[in-house]
């Protein structure tokens, strides 16, 4: 359920803070979430733990350091 909370407050973010951090994958994080939601039969559990030790603490680190240079 988390992988869709933050797939889909991700397909929230404005094109305009996408284009300015392009380095994130922000489609890929949409596709996982629409991967999870709909199509769960096909997920691959070490895909789903890649998912959750790396790239969601990956993908925190990156909003940590746009808040940090907003502030």
């Amino acid at each position: 359920m988390t992988l869709i909370n933050i797939g889909e407050l991700v397909k929230n973010v404005t094109d305009e803070a996408r284009n300015e951090h392009k380095d994130i994958p922000w489609k890929a994080i949409a596709g996982m979430r629409d991967l999870t939601a709909h199509k769960y039969q096909t997920l691959r559990m070490e895909d789903v733990y890649n998912t959750a030790v790396k790239d969601i603490p990956d993908f925190r680190n990156q909003l940590e350091m746009i808040l940090n240079e907003k502030s």
